[in-house]
């Protein structure tokens, strides 16, 4: 016998999983089953990275959801499963309803005509006919099931567990009648929360967690069972008296097939002025803002410069990207809306200088366009752009008028259980004194990306205690469990997508509340960019406001005769670089803390090269392998300038022959061994 598993939560479902997408397809394809269902909770959070490990390990992935709906005045869950794309768009459709205009359930019998494609599956456990039972209004499965019977035909199903637990053997016993009665065929299910057996202790933890009880509270009932785990030889010997609900999970599994197609990229389109094509327009815009930019000062080397990055752009479909940023950063700058003048890899396109998204000359600085838009790995463009912290909505708010509403939103992220925060969890749960387990959470250092593992590596006194104290060893056993599972769901700092078209076609929706202004992309900033879609950053930066503040007041001095602009300033004055060689840099972004400002008394910066070399050098890297010293010796002439070979010293003069910025290791492998700028990037 062999079955498919047609009802499984991954830790996605937030409330009552242990399971992780990548074991869990693991699992699967080394128990040779050819297929599984994930059915998270309300939510298609994992489908992307599922499809993907599924694939990767020669299984097929099924896309379901466990549904809250509402029928007949009653509320409770349905699984739906996509029989192919048109079901997968019915299910993103469905699922961003339930946030954003049903939180209490979908009503499913309104919606019933885009759920052709879709099979239903009610189960035994935490479904709508448990809720029925629970309620004793048994006789509204008889108004319900012959409406959804007409609309689903043979794509309807009751589900089977087999459990030894009364109330869900109730409700199996009340399916196997139902199926007869109206010729519904049974499925057998598994309803996973955890792979192994021993997990349902761990498993009880996470619930108890999420619901914020002790796990010994009597007034608290978890509805989860130790039958809950993925153990396939369990469920074929619960299901040997009725082979054919086992027999049915794989007729579903061979009904369902989603197809993503990743790697492709969706734009919103720009339209161009009548009478031109989106290639003639992009060319044009970049011509005039050459000429804004540089004047008579135009040479053939910025020329060429400018045509071979237009070109490399418009091959690789990017010229819409282009224009949409210069657009909405042009619109800021018409309101005042103060924006950073670019940073990262972005400042090195001499199209973006021209169109105006950048405020940096990328010659001027040596800036590459490689490490920016490598036309020998295609990947998404992505410019940080900042705004002033107290106006970026402003300027979200002009995208989501110019694309629509529909097309445009912000981007989820997923919280997840740390090393720290999870063992102080177990601890509260277990009922744990205060005092015992702020001490124990203190024992794991105070690093970023620490996991307990590590954590008992370098702390002996952790290790020390886990060893030898039964309570702390429970905790961190059942901590390890739970450690990185996801957690919560939060809103990107930054990031907006712009959908060519409703983002419910590429995306389903999260609100955390029906009031909130915004929804969120379902799919994470990474899954965003596989299924296609484009991450505009819209970063706000408190730096600019405090910067826009200081120029409000300066131009609100009457001994100033000229309206001040920040642009303005020189690079080169004397008495700014006389204050910063002094070390009175506090409130300076970036080169305000001790060490920065020790740093700053022995360089002795004279110029604003020499800022760009501060900033690269205040890392761990340099600090640590002697490059500074060099650095600062060779400057002030304690030390001659030398090049690991003659043909550098082009390149290297500028950092008095050190190897500082990554344009330069760039630009070392294509001198010293042919490669091209694409190749080195690489």
């Amino acid at each position: 016998m062999s079955f498919v598993h047609l009802q499984v939560h991954s830790e996605y479902s937030l409330q009552d999983s242990l399971v992780r997408v990548n074991e869990l397809t693991e699992r699967v394809a080394k128990e040779n089953m050819p297929a599984v269902a994930l059915t998270d909770v309300d939510n298609l959070f994992g489908f992307v990275k599922f499809y993907q490990n599924a694939l990767k390990r020669g299984v097929k992935p099924i896309c379901g959801v466990e549904l809250t709906v509402t029928m007949h005045g009653l509320t409770g869950r349905v699984i739906l499963i996509a029989k192919n794309n048109q079901g997968y768009h019915a299910l993103l459709n469905l699922v961003s309803l339930k946030y954003t205009q049903y939180p209490d359930g979908v009503p499913l019998l309104e919606y019933l005509e885009s759920c052709k494609q879709l099979i239903m599956i009610i189960s035994s456990w935490q479904s709508l006919h448990s809720v029925m039972i629970d309620e004793g209004q048994e006789e509204k499965a008889h108004m319900i099931l012959p409406e959804l019977k007409k609309h689903f035909h043979q794509s309807l199903y009751l589900g089977l567990l087999g459990w030894p637990v009364s109330k869900v053997q109730r409700v199996d016993q009340w399916h196997l009648k139902l199926c007869e009665q109206y010729e519904i065929a049974p499925v057998a299910l598994g309803a996973v929360c955890f792979l192994e057996p021993d997990q349902f202790s761990a498993h009880q933890v996470r619930v108890c967690i999420h619901a914020s009880r002790l796990l010994h509270d009597a007034s608290f009932e978890p509805d989860y069972y130790p039958e809950q785990s993925f153990e396939k030889s369990q469920v074929i010997e619960r299901f040997r008296y009725l082979p054919k609900a086992l027999h049915n999970t794989l007729l579903i599994a061979k009904q369902s097939t989603v197809t993503l197609e990743l790697g492709k990229n969706y734009l919103p389109e720009v339209n161009p002025p009548a009478g031109m094509q989106l290639a003639d327009y992009f060319r044009s815009e970049a011509e005039a803002g050459l000429v804004l930019r540089f004047g008579d000062r135009i040479d053939d080397v910025l020329r060429a410069r400018l045509n071979e990055e237009v070109e490399i752009i418009l091959r690789m479909g990017f010229a819409s990207y282009f224009l949409i940023v210069a657009d909405f950063i042009s619109w800021a700058k018409s309101q005042k809306i103060p924006v950073g003048p670019g940073r990262g890899s972005g400042a090195g396109s001499l199209v973006a200088y021209v169109l105006k998204i950048t405020d940096i000359d990328p010659l001027k600085y040596g800036l590459l366009f490689e490490r920016f838009l490598n036309p020998e790995r295609v990947s998404m463009p992505d410019f940080d752009i900042d705004f002033c912290m107290d106006r970026r909505d402003e300027v979200i708010q002009y995208v989501a008028q110019k694309y629509g509403k529909e097309a445009v939103s912000q981007i989820i992220t997923y919280g997840t259980m740390a090393a720290k925060a999870v063992v102080r969890d177990v601890g509260r749960v277990l009922g744990q004194p205060y005092g015992f387990m702020d001490k124990l959470a203190k024992l794991i250092p105070f690093e970023i990306g620490i996991t307990l593992g590590k954590a008992m590596e370098k702390e002996k006194e952790l290790e020390k205690r886990y060893k030898t104290d039964e309570t702390v060893k429970q905790v961190i056993d059942l901590s390890l469990q739970l450690e990185g599972l996801v957690r919560n769901v939060g809103r990107h700092a930054g990031g907006v997508v712009i959908a060519p078209g409703k983002l419910t076609d590429f995306s389903a929706l999260y609100k955390e509340s029906v009031d909130s202004i915004q929804p969120v992309t379902q799919y994470d900033k990474d899954d965003i960019e596989k299924i296609g879609l484009v991450k505009f950053d819209f970063l706000g930066l408190r730096t600019l406001t405090i910067i826009d503040w200081a120029c409000q007041t300066i131009r609100s001095q009457k001994r100033v005769e000229l309206d001040f602009e920040i642009e303005q300033i020189p690079l080169n004055d004397t008495k700014t670089f006389d204050l910063i060689q002094k070390g009175n840099t506090t409130g300076v972004f970036q080169v305000e803390s001790r060490g920065m400002k020790d740093l700053i008394l022995r360089l002795i910066p004279d110029c604003f090269e020499d800022l760009i070399a501060l900033v690269a050098l205040y890392r761990p890297g340099p600090l640590q392998s002697g490059m500074v010293d060099d650095f600062i010796d060779r400057k002030h002439g304690r030390s001659d300038v030398a090049y690991p070979h003659e043909t550098l010293s082009e390149i290297l003069k500028p950092t008095y022959g050190v190897i500082l910025y990554q344009e330069q290791v760039m630009q070392i492998a294509q001198v010293l061994s042919g490669y091209s700028l694409g190749a080195a990037d690489l």
